[in-house]
């Protein structure tokens, strides 16, 4: 496709999955331009496309959402239409399709913005490692939804510890510890699959379990503290304490785990989401000089400091920084560290599983493929709780 260079010249955006976060990532990108403009949307259920869409064209950027009945496309192949229509594709689907999504995105020629996580499993990590090689062939930009390496005041805290102002890292903390987040029922006309897919955070092989859904953030500022070494291995435990109930299918309500690097640095690492509990997203690093609070962007010790002023909504900033690398054709590609974010959350999820110390070879080359059967309406893979000491690592 044509490099967009003039600012006359209009983006055409896509998105993929037509909910909270896709509407927003779409809203973003509107703002980012005024060259903008959404000209399809995609999702597997046409009540989902239709509220999410009609939320945009009621938003102050209405004027440039463009998408006629032709180009507002449901059921398990809306990807295809979307990217056909679009310069730029917004992948906001469940994390289990993101694989294939970007592939064909990228196969395609488009730029793209891709949430995370972006992937549930070994085979899939390994496919988008594959794709974001051919994205930098392509020359296209790929950016992805870790946002908080697109806040100013992240990036200002991350460059004080790359500087030395806490010495030397002897240890890492972090904590995404929140409350109870949605559900969507069930309604007897839907087959189990469509139950799971409206329910898709309660499902491993949908969402990759909230360690990779959720807790990713925090990994992600960790490995960037870390100048995107991997850890080399991980121990962790993890269970079904509060969402004990089969509606929440098969994920863990909570996480504990222990990164370790080459060097000897570990990490420690906790994650809950327990409804009318105390939250607590918070990221530390432990340095001979000082201590580094990277959520909060501050140091404490011989070099004392903190980002004074507005952090910057790094949900814009993303965007912004996509949209002006296609103007500029100057491709940006994130592929590196969001293929190695979820490969640490994959590592945390499956040590938690098997009760089993894993190194991060092993969860890469993993054969475990949560892919269901066939992507139908019908029977859904079978919501199995793992059991540590009883569940293989594949």
């Amino acid at each position: 496709m044509p490099v967009h260079v003039a600012g006359s010249d209009v983006i055409r955006v896509g998105l993929i999955g037509v909910g909270g976060r896709g509407t927003g990532a779409a809203a973003n990108a509107l703002a980012a331009d005024k060259g903008v403009e959404l000209v399809a949307v995609g999702d597997l259920f046409a009540d989902r496309l239709e509220s999410g869409l009609s939320a945009l064209q009621q938003s102050e950027h209405k004027d440039r959402v463009k998408v006629d009945a032709d180009h507002r496309f449901v059921g398990w192949d809306n990807y295809e239409g979307v990217i056909a229509s679009s310069d730029v594709v917004l992948l906001a689907e469940a994390p289990q399709f993101r694989p294939q999504h970007l592939r064909a995105a990228i196969e395609a020629g488009k730029h793209v913005f891709c949430e995370k996580p972006v992937a549930v499993d070994g085979p899939g990590l390994r496919a988008i490692q594959a794709t974001c090689k051919l994205a930098e062939q392509k020359k296209v930009s790929l950016v992805s939804g870790l946002c908080y390496r697109y806040q100013k005041a992240k990036r200002a805290v991350i460059q004080q510890v790359y500087d030395g102002a806490i010495g030397d890292i002897k240890a890492l903390q972090c904590t995404y510890n929140t409350g109870a987040l949605w559900h969507r029922g069930r309604q007897p006309q839907w087959t189990e699959m469509e139950y799971q897919c409206r329910n898709w955070l309660y499902f491993t092989w949908l969402s990759g379990d909230h360690i990779a859904e959720q807790s990713i953030h925090s990994l992600d500022k960790i490995l960037w503290v870390m100048k995107d070494e991997m850890p080399v291995k991980v121990t962790a435990s993890g269970g079904r304490s509060v969402r004990v109930e089969p509606e929440f299918g098969n994920v863990y309500d909570h996480f504990n785990t222990v990164y370790e690097w080459a060097n000897g640095v570990r990490l420690f690492h906790s994650c809950r989401q327990w409804h009318n509990t105390d939250g607590d997203v918070s990221d530390f690093v432990y340095g001979t000089k000082g201590v580094a609070a990277i959520q909060t962007h501050a140091i404490t010790g011989e070099m004392p400091w903190r980002h004074r002023g507005d952090p910057g909504d790094m949900y814009q900033f993303e965007h912004d920084e996509l949209f002006r690398s296609i103007r500029e054709g100057k491709p940006i590609n994130n592929g590196d560290y969001m293929c190695k974010a979820t490969w640490m959350a994959l590592m945390g999820r499956l040590a938690a599983y098997t009760g089993k110390t894993l190194t991060a070879d092993q969860v890469l080359d993993s054969k475990e493929d949560l892919s269901p059967k066939a992507c139908e309406f019908g029977p859904a893979p079978e919501p199995v709780i793992a059991v540590p000491g009883k569940t293989p690592f594949v």
